[in-house]
């Protein structure tokens, strides 16, 4: 009589079964580390990434310890920046947590972020020497440019004034040195007091060449004199800047703010006065802190 074979025996398979759940549970507590240090700025960038309109961002750790004296501990709450993208985010909390809203402009495209600030935010009328609160306010921005210093390619500073008489274009000397030392200011302050490498700033004055608005009324006069700081990515494809101005301002190619009426959303208007506007056609009049012609705003 033929003998019966066994059937093979399944003893290993709960091996198979306490292997996964070893992994799993190993897993588990990589993840429970990782976790167990929550990065302010890293949390908000992620949530901000899945809704960009959120105002507050709710249920963050922050990452700031206190001792039984309420006492901050040193060096607790560090932001580091490590990203060129995260640079977006970081100028735009600086802007809100000081109420810079209505005075300061940001934008942010493929590779490049742009920040537009009205000329009464670092300069006084008819004056090109940057003012106590300017200096406070590029300090802030420079503290964030500092953290993506290797992931810069460019810095460009552009200065610009506006017609203060609709009917008639400013001095040329007087518009263009204005404008140009304005940008050359604040090029200057940002290399004396960043770290990024001074081969990577360029300032260019471009007068009442290059506006976003027109010469018309007051509050598009007010648009025009403005200081703007291009900052563009290691890897960004180079482009004219025209083609900012068409991302950032709606603009398209071959019109000018005195054609369109193009307007950007600057915040809240500045009273005309405050920018320092003048009669653009007078070649008269004393220039304050340079010693340039009044006349040009």
């Amino acid at each position: 009589m033929a003998k019966r074979q066994k059937a093979p025996e399944e003893g290993s398979s709960w091996m198979d079964t306490y292997g996964d759940m070893v992994t799993l549970l190993l897993c588990f507590f990589v993840l429970l580390y990782s976790i167990s240090t929550v990065d302010q700025m890293k949390w908000e960038l992620i949530v901000k990434s899945f809704n960009p309109n959120a105002e507050e961002v709710s249920q963050i750790v922050v990452n700031e310890e206190q001792n039984e004296e309420g006492v901050e501990v040193e060096g607790a709450a560090d932001i580091d920046i490590e990203d060129f993208e995260d640079l977006y985010y970081m100028l735009e909390k600086a802007i809100k947590e000081n109420n810079l809203d209505g005075e300061v402009e940001l934008n942010k495209g493929e590779g490049y972020t742009f920040i537009t600030f009205r000329d009464n935010v670092f300069f006084n009328p008819e004056s090109a020497l940057i003012t106590e609160d300017g200096e406070h306010i590029l300090d802030l921005f420079i503290q964030c440019l500092d953290g993506v210093s290797s992931s810069i390619k460019e810095i460009q500073v552009l200065g610009h004034t506006s017609q203060g008489n609709p009917e008639k274009p400013n001095n040329p000397v007087t518009d263009r040195v204005l404008s140009s030392e304005r940008a050359a200011r604040v090029t200057a302050y940002i290399h004396e007091h960043s770290s990024i490498g001074p081969e990577k700033m360029i300032s260019t004055g471009y007068g009442q060449h290059r506006p976003i608005a027109s010469f018309d009324t007051a509050e598009d006069r007010a648009k025009n004199r403005r200081v703007e700081i291009l900052i563009t990515k290691n890897d960004a494809v180079v482009q004219s800047l025209d083609d900012y101005y068409r991302e950032v301002y709606n603009i398209t190619d071959g019109e000018t703010g005195t054609e369109t009426g193009a307007e950007t959303e600057a915040g809240t208007e500045t009273d005309a006065g405050a920018g320092g506007e003048t009669d653009a056609g007078s070649d008269e009049g004393t220039g304050v802190g340079t010693g340039l012609d009044a006349a040009t705003e």
